[in-house]
């Protein structure tokens, strides 16, 4: 049951989000919108719209006039949606509030309205990725990760075909004294099944811990993710091209040693500390390539991970769409295949709580490097850190994104963006507060940024806050 003391935290803590949505609806409120919101919060795992309170920051009950027959509005949701959806009226002190209680959609049913299936992306209704919508199908069914990879398997296969020592060695965990000992804890984790043939190795054991994906099937041979490094800016000439075929956590720390390794020199660092730097930092290649790896489309056929390395750029992708825009990968987090970010999270290869792009974004700066870039197609979404570039030879939008990043890193550490943290963040001296002010402009004029209200209203102390907080 919703309070006016729930509100009123609400109205003061809660950020907007996938599950939570205010609009002002002083007078009236559309039907068509109320519907959408319905079928986008439901899709999301359920939420609450809330009318009659501005949704901007300071929030403010403003009251509304929308929808005076709860019973009617609800009764019209039921029959559009086949969603029951709980209507409740607060008297605020500051007028009428609706409160919508959305619930989450059945399992293995995503929800739509006149054919559109919507899910929420920042502040926006966007429609489901074709990837998305076929998770939600297979609900209720084993996953891509619980298939088998190879059925019948002998206990002798199973320790022949996945690397057992690494899986307890990543997991801190000594190693069994009997190969009985080995399949009970591998089938304690779901990895291996006992059936009446023998054993069955499912995707997900095969995925992590194949000591070669390739002596499963070419489907799985396919996942292997594939580095190739070009001699120079572009694609036309190429010195490697080959897939890492080892299971991605027993492979993961020498794919990250190969790249790193492989990468061309930071002079501009180089001068700073008097030692050899590679252009990306270690950790921040690391990071890239444990999201592609999560975080992609295992559904998505004859597709893998790439990891390309150019003379003045890295790029990372991986097939499928994420379930939040580019633009809040830095405060937002949904994982894609939990069972497989839940493992790999256990065996130290990457986290959970999505802080990776954090400390993407954190090490381009500290390695004074343009601001990484994130880009989705229709089938990938790609990943791009650049090589050092020195701020005059910076273009508009690659200052844009790196004034946009660093208000967003200071705002997820508690901080506030201002003229001097952007100047330290591009090296630039105090007689450059006039052109770290320009950058400031191009970025709230983007719709990127915004002046904190909250504090002083001095230009020359001016703080700032990412467009969402």
């Amino acid at each position: 049951m919703m309070t006016l003391d729930t509100l009123n935290r609400w109205l003061v803590e809660a950020p907007e989000d996938e599950h939570l949505e205010f609009k002002e609806a002083k007078q009236q409120y559309d039907t068509t919108k109320l519907m959408r919101y319905c079928v986008a919060l439901a899709n999301e795992g359920g939420g609450h719209l809330v009318l009659g309170v501005s949704d901007k920051r300071p929030r403010q009950v403003v009251g509304t006039q929308a929808f005076q027959s709860r019973g009617d509005i609800t009764a019209r949701i039921l029959e559009a949606l086949r969603l029951r959806v709980d209507v409740q009226e607060l008297q605020h002190p500051d007028g009428r509030v609706l409160v919508f209680s959305i619930p989450p959609r059945p399992a293995g049913t995503p929800l739509h309205h006149e054919g559109a299936y919507l899910m929420r992306a920042g502040e926006e209704l966007v429609p489901m990725s074709p990837d998305q919508l076929k998770r939600i199908f297979a609900e209720g069914g084993p996953d891509w990760f619980g298939h088998p990879a190879r059925t019948g398997a002998r206990a002798e296969d199973v320790v022949a075909l996945l690397d057992t020592q690494s899986f307890f060695d990543l997991m801190k965990l000594p190693y069994p004294t009997s190969r009985d000992g080995v399949l009970e804890r591998l089938s304690q984790e779901r990895l291996i099944e006992r059936k009446a043939d023998g054993w069955h190795i499912t995707n997900l054991a095969a995925i992590l811990l194949a000591k070669r994906l390739d002596a499963f099937s070419p489907e799985l041979a396919r996942k292997a993710p594939r580095v190739v490094i070009y001699e120079g800016v572009n694609k036309l000439a190429t010195r490697y091209d080959e897939p890492e075929h080892q299971g991605y956590a027993v492979g993961f720390e020498k794919l990250v040693d190969f790249v790193h390794s492989s990468a061309p020199r930071n002079h501009f660092v180089e001068q700073a500390l008097r030692e050899e730097v590679k252009m990306f930092p270690r950790q921040a290649i690391r990071e890239l390539i444990a999201n592609a790896l999560v975080h992609q489309s295992f559904e998505a056929t004859g597709q893998s991970v790439m990891i390309e390395m150019y003379a003045d750029r890295l790029e990372v992708s991986n097939p499928g769409l994420p379930p939040i825009k580019v633009e809040r990968f830095i405060d937002e987090f949904r994982s894609c295949n939990e069972r497989l970010a839940e493992l790999m999270r256990r065996m130290r290869v990457c986290e959970e709580k999505g802080s990776g792009i954090d400390k993407v974004v954190h090490l381009a700066e500290v390695f004074q490097l343009p601001a990484p870039d994130f880009r989705t197609s229709e089938t990938r979404t790609t990943a791009i850190l650049f090589a050092h570039r020195d701020f005059a030879d910076m273009s508009k939008p690659d200052r844009i994104r790196a004034c946009y990043q660093h208000c967003c890193l200071k705002y997820v550490s508690n901080e506030r963006m201002s003229n001097q943290s952007l100047r330290d963040r591009f090296k630039l001296p105090e007689s450059k507060a006039v052109t770290a002010s320009q950058v400031i402009g191009a970025t709230k004029d983007a719709g990127l940024i915004k002046a904190d209200e909250s504090e002083t209203a001095s230009t020359r102390y001016a703080r700032y806050l990412p467009f969402w907080a």
